[in-house]
């Protein structure tokens, strides 16, 4: 008969193997970030294929060079000297850091890990309300929401800030009481990165809200109000520690009220196209026949929340991936109550349950370490398999190469999308991507000209701007056009783009080093 001693080592010994064992075993935050990284690496160009990413690379080239943010606009002929803060100056730091450092493959590396962190930081919080098939279900729908959205901008490395911030509500609003101090840095380092830590700050609103309608007795709901008070009063306080002071907390205002016809002409700022399938569908199909079939119920407070996203989302396809990275932390807790309520009376497979609920523990250390070393290893692998192209879509950079080469000089009138990478490649630009300090005058009547909606339209801008040359798709209005004035010729022309100058003499343009050693 074995002794109680001899018990003891043999315990210690599956002690020690199964601290072996866990030491390699990978949890579903850390796959899901593997997934999210894999996913945006592979994506590549794809990342690229937004023009403001090439003005966000050259505003923090400008304060490196000039150690400071811009106040005044350094890049357009139409509008120089204009006022125009650089509020996601850190973002654009860091773009360009990593340009600096490694090109644009160290660009799409950035931005995926941050899409990768948002993904684990998302899936491990859900997890702790959720069972982890449910969990990963809306991990799955979130990345599938946001990849059309997925951009090498400031939004996206914004995204782990917004997503700790909400988190950290949700959590504050589910232990009653207030949100922790350390938020209010994070708030700040938000709010120097991208504009939209002002929905950070909505959010935190609502949950004071039901934090004090949740209280129940007149004096939990004056200590709550009180806490939660203090907290919002010192987050938007930690909100105006930026270049833009108080202008940052009217920026969302003035771009989603002050510029109508700029929102009805940006793809970003336009409604889904539900003729193709989107995710949006599938999310809104799926979570109908949840609340449906499972008689599921939130607290009117999250239910107000759920609606504001879901308005968002339906009014502008840039806030999709909202609703697919949020709504699910406003929704975890009480949908996860009622699914266990329910599962108590339907037989289990512990078997699949073992398995999934094995994942959800934090990962061990190998397997934290494999996956540091598959992070560092796929860039440069990716790059040797496929080397990185910028996309003519976003980067015209043979129409630009042939402009400069034939010594074109002087305003150019360039597409809507493409003015992001002239102010890359040093040229200052008739309009790009910061629609906002342009305004709706000046967006309507290049829309107007470009368009042809009067006969002379055109003619009146380029007298008006004084342009001698103009990049343009080939598909625009204004080109045929351009091919049958008698002043103008066609310089150049590709399936992307068609380079159009004005026949009176040009002065040599000279090369700009900077800008020659950008050209890619």
């Amino acid at each position: 008969m074995t002794s109680a001693s001899e018990l003891v080592p043999a315990a210690a010994g599956a002690e020690r193997a199964e601290s072996r064992h866990g030491n390699w075993l990978f949890s579903w935050p850390l796959l899901m970030a593997l997934f999210g990284y894999v996913f945006a690496v592979a994506l590549g160009k794809q990342l690229l294929v937004d023009g403001d990413t090439f003005w966000h690379i050259a505003a923090g080239e400008w304060i490196f060079q000039h150690g400071s943010v811009p106040t005044q606009d350094p890049f357009s002929h139409t509008m120089p000297g204009a006022a125009w803060t650089a509020h996601e100056w850190l973002a654009e730091i860091v773009l360009a850091t990593a340009h600096r450092a490694g090109g644009w493959m160290a660009v799409v590396t950035v931005t995926a890990l941050a899409f990768a962190a948002t993904m684990a930081l998302l899936t491990r919080a859900l997890l702790r309300w959720l069972e982890p098939v449910y969990a990963l279900m809306f991990a799955a729908l979130a990345v599938a929401m946001t990849a059309s959205h997925l951009l090498a901008r400031p939004h996206v490395l914004a995204l782990p800030l917004m997503m700790l911030w909400t988190i950290e509500l949700v959590r504050a609003s589910e232990a009653q009481r207030a949100p922790r101090l350390w938020m209010l840095p994070l708030m700040t380092l938000w709010a120097n990165m991208h504009g939209g830590f002002t929905l950070g700050i909505a959010i935190a609103f609502a949950f004071a809200a039901e934090a004090v309608l949740a209280a129940g007795t007149r004096q939990r709901a004056g200590s709550a109000a009180r806490s939660w008070g203090l907290f919002l009063v010192l987050a938007i306080a930690s909100a105006l520690v930026t270049p833009h002071g108080t202008q940052g907390l009217a920026f969302t205002w003035q771009v989603l009220f002050n510029s109508s016809y700029a929102l009805e002409r940006i793809g970003e700022w336009r409604p889904a196209n539900f003729q193709l399938m989107q995710p949006l569908e599938v999310w809104l199909l799926a979570g109908l026949a949840l609340v449906l079939h499972q008689g599921l119920r939130l607290p009117p407070i999250r239910l107000l929340l759920l609606l504001g996203f879901l308005h968002l989302a339906l009014r502008h396809s840039r806030s999709i991936e909202l609703l697919g990275l949020l709504v699910p932390l406003f929704v975890a807790s009480p949908f996860g109550a009622k699914w266990r309520q329910d599962q108590q009376a339907k037989p289990q497979l512990e078997s699949a349950d073992r398995f999934f609920r094995k994942l959800a523990q934090p990962a061990g250390k190998g397997a934290l370490l494999i996956s540091l070393i598959a992070l560092a290893a796929l860039p440069p692998l990716v790059s040797h398999i496929r080397p990185l192209e910028l996309p003519e879509f976003s980067a015209p950079s043979l129409a630009v190469a042939a402009a400069r080469k034939a010594g074109v000089d002087g305003p150019v009138l360039n597409e809507y999308g493409w003015g992001g990478y002239l102010i890359y490649a040093g040229i200052p630009v008739f309009i790009d991507g910061r629609a906002e300090m342009y305004g709706d005058k000046l967006l309507k009547e290049y829309v107007q000209a470009l368009e042809l909606k009067t006969p002379d339209s055109l003619e009146k801008l380029i007298a008006g701007h004084k342009i001698t040359w103009t990049l343009l798709q080939p598909e625009t209005s204004a080109v045929a056009l351009l091919d049958h004035l008698p002043d103008w010729r066609r310089l150049y022309a590709d399936k992307t783009a068609v380079v159009h100058v004005k026949t009176v003499e040009q002065p040599k343009l000279p090369a700009s080093p900077q800008a020659e050693s950008r050209t890619p």
